[in-house]
């Protein structure tokens, strides 16, 4: 039986509103966070992300009061992030009301993390989220293996260095470099191998964006998407870039994804959940109506 593919709406929040910008800068008002999640949830989104994006980058915690604001009024499963990086912290926003808890800084800085709340609260509360780049520079010197053609996902790993690098459709080559602190900080680290590393260590989903995209309605990363589909075994939710529901159409087309995250187009009013969904269905992406 064909397992539906989730459609997640994400809810960014910044001092208490809900914001979109352009590769996580100009960030823009989008409303209510609370009266956005009821109606998604009546929508009929499968479930609901929702991050308090400065947390890390302001050294403070997800404020727990708008949490239990948002659980209150929606009857889906709620991802929860901003600032985790201690054990406390996740448990405080799982007594809040979410059902899961998303790590992106603190599980960078302390991969034990990861395995300590596995053991805690189970695997399939833990969503490692990843924010990656394309990088074009610092990958080494050795040979591509090969890579040639031009549908720009072309994949030869380095272990030298550490990188699986990719070449594009104009035979550049690159890999795809994680940051941290709300896309501030580079990190060094490969995005493929970071999220073999993630599933050993406890993560039960992989919450993937691309910071090239995030914001641009160009459509999904693929190439980053599969490469990332391709090496876990856990669920991975594709975010960055949905313009349009073809855009989530030609994603499940390419990658065998699990789940589809988007922002803009729900927060505008540019397509409902409904909506979404229906062309999703007359593509032949089994959803849940």
């Amino acid at each position: 039986m064909t397992l539906t593919k989730r459609i997640i709406p994400c809810l960014d929040v910044k001092n208490g509103r809900v914001v979109k910008g352009l590769q996580f800068e100009a960030l823009a008002d989008a409303g209510d966070p609370v009266k956005l999640a009821e109606r998604y949830s009546d929508e009929g989104a499968d479930e609901l992300v929702f991050l308090d994006i400065t947390a890390s980058h302001e050294r403070r915690k997800t404020v727990k009061e708008m949490v239990r604001s948002v659980a209150s009024v929606i009857d889906i499963p709620f991802t929860v992030g901003g600032g985790v990086s201690a054990i406390e912290d996740a448990r405080d926003i799982l007594l809040s009301g979410a059902d899961k808890v998303g790590i992106n800084t603190g599980a960078v800085r302390n991969k034990s993390i990861i395995t300590d709340m596995m053991d805690l609260f189970g695997r399939q509360c833990v969503v490692v989220a990843i924010d990656a780049k394309r990088n074009y520079s610092d990958y080494g010197d050795g040979d591509s293996g090969g890579c040639g053609g031009d549908s720009g996902g072309c994949e030869d790993s380095d272990a030298r260095m550490g990188r699986t690098i990719f070449e594009d459709a104009d035979g550049r080559r690159f890999w795809f470099e994680v940051y941290v602190v709300g896309g501030k900080q580079s990190t060094s680290i490969d995005a493929v191998l970071w999220a073999k590393e993630a599933r050993r260590l406890g993560a039960g989903e992989i919450l993937l964006t691309s910071i090239d995209r995030d914001g641009t309605k160009d459509g999904y990363d693929t190439t980053l998407t599969k490469a990332i589909v391709d090496a876990v075994s856990i669920p991975v939710i594709a975010s960055g870039g949905c313009g349009s529901p073809e855009d989530m159409v030609d994603l499940f087309e390419a990658t065998d994804v699990d789940a589809a995250l988007a922002a803009s187009i729900f927060h505008y009013h540019t397509h409902g959940v409904t909506g979404v969904k229906k062309v999703l269905q007359e593509g032949g992406i089994p959803v849940r109506l």
